[in-house]
């Protein structure tokens, strides 16, 4: 079926323009409260969000559906998403809400959902919160005795910190490491920088003084720029970047090179690997992850199964296959045994310890592996559906049919942007470089003649 407001990761757009208006947001609280109602207790919902100026909008308008529904509304204010999956669990609600559009500028917002469990909803569950959200919704209101009530809770950050520290071993310490970590001005700019500092590092922190506007800006993992210059700066020995919401992650060595979430996961598998703590053979990662990744965990006897791309889809494998470590190439590293969703921090810790159990510097710890030549561009679209375009489906069989056992090729729409996100990958890389520039002329003309 097609979604009408779901995309890989919730709902997402403009911030005041359709979807993400705060009579939506007050829909969806309705419906979503309408669908986890069941039984006769007290029902709750726990709602965090990141920094964004549009959060106070969208968070009130939530308040206000979900009490109306006859939920009572816990609210978090400003914490990590992995925070919201972890409480949703621990204070016993029925559903957790989570106000952020992730890595995107503070113009857009979105809404992620949680069940009780502190994953993700299905795509079922999905669907059935379109369909209510486009119904008359007076129906669904509670009695007036049965309106829910909404409260600030205290405290939730300190909670989170020492659930991050707890995983790690009890006496595990960070002595001896200076770490720049930097929060995007997003949703972790008190806890990441507090969790490092109480495990004994010497913490250099950036993008912690968030106005409304700054988050992302410039800063956090999807603009490591200013991290890795703060590295040199303060000659650090790891560099730390989150991105707004902190469920992804991206390192900087000590000599100011960006390290991905591929090379991050071949880490951690190898750590866990001779630890005999990883399950299901190897790890799940998606279609965006490197050959090269593939290749590594093949050399260690492991494997690498691959799903669609959004972190829900890589937890829905690990889940149905009894894997413990999975994630993306963007730094989304989703670690069961100690959460339900990617975690940048809890992610970092890992590597943490490494450096210091190992005593390797950053650099030679996180190159596990050479990189296959990849490369991806986005194409823009404004509508309609140019991968359908028959000419769009002819340049791509040809690209497959020349990339045949020497690379891959990935075409997909973005589910969180307008945006084909054009992918290809093989040993050769004048010929990645050629394929994916030809197939972007390809979809843009076809947009432009559709225009």
């Amino acid at each position: 079926m097609t979604r009408r407001y779901f995309g890989t990761d919730g709902i997402r757009g403009h911030s005041n323009a359709f979807p993400m208006t705060p009579d939506l947001a007050m829909r969806v609280g309705i419906a979503v409260g309408k669908i986890f109602r069941n039984g006769s207790h007290r029902h709750r919902v726990v709602i965090g969000k990141d920094t964004r100026l549009s959060g106070y909008m969208l968070e009130n308008a939530m308040v206000a559906g979900f009490t109306a529904a006859g939920l009572d509304a816990f609210i978090l204010g400003p914490i990590p998403t992995p925070a919201v999956a972890m409480l949703t669990r621990s204070l016993r609600a029925d559903v957790g809400v989570m106000i952020s559009a992730s890595h995107n500028p503070y113009q857009d917002n979105g809404i992620k959902l949680f069940g009780p469990d502190g994953y993700k909803l299905s795509d079922e569950l999905e669907m059935q919160i379109e369909d209510l959200i486009e119904q008359d919704l007076g129906g669904q209101l509670a009695k007036a005795g049965d309106i829910g009530r909404a409260k600030r809770v205290d405290g939730v950050h300190d909670r989170y910190v020492e659930h991050a520290k707890r995983t790690l071993p009890r006496d595990a310490t960070l002595q001896g490491l200076r770490v720049a970590i930097d929060c995007a001005n997003g949703a972790a700019y008190k806890v990441a920088p507090a969790v490092l500092w109480e495990l004994g590092a010497d913490v250099v922190t950036i993008g912690n003084e968030p106005d409304g506007q700054n988050i992302n800006l410039d800063c956090g993992s999807t603009s490591p720029g200013a991290l890795q210059k703060k590295v040199h700066e303060v000659r650090a020995d790891i560099g730390i970047a989150l991105d707004g919401d902190a469920d992804r992650v991206i390192i900087v060595d000590e000599l100011g090179e960006v390290v991905d979430g591929d090379q991050l996961m071949a880490v951690i598998a190898e750590s866990w690997l001779a630890e005999d703590r990883l399950q299901g053979g190897g790890i799940v990662a998606t279609v965006m992850s490197n050959l090269g990744l593939e290749r590594y965990l093949t050399s260690k006897g492991l494997g690498l199964a691959r799903t669609k791309v959004g972190d829900r889809y890589v937890v829905e494998h690990m889940r149905a296959h009894n894997f413990n470590l999975g994630g993306e190439q963007s730094g989304h590293i989703v670690l069961s045994d100690f959460g339900t969703t990617g975690d940048g921090l809890v992610a970092a810790l890992q590597i943490l310890a490494r450096v210091k159990r190992t005593g390797l510097p950053v650099s030679e710890l996180c190159r596990r592996f050479e990189p296959v030549p990849q490369l991806l561009k986005n194409v823009r679209f404004g509508g309609g559906k140019p991968l359908e375009d028959m000419i769009v489906q002819q340049a791509i069989a040809d690209a497959e049919a020349e990339l045949a056992g020497k690379g891959r090729l990935v075409i997909r729409p973005s589910g969180t942007e307008p945006l084909i996100r054009v992918m290809a990958e093989g040993d050769d890389r004048s010929q990645i470089e050629r394929i994916v520039n030809e197939l972007v002329d390809v979809i843009a003309n076809v947009r432009a003649a559709a225009a």
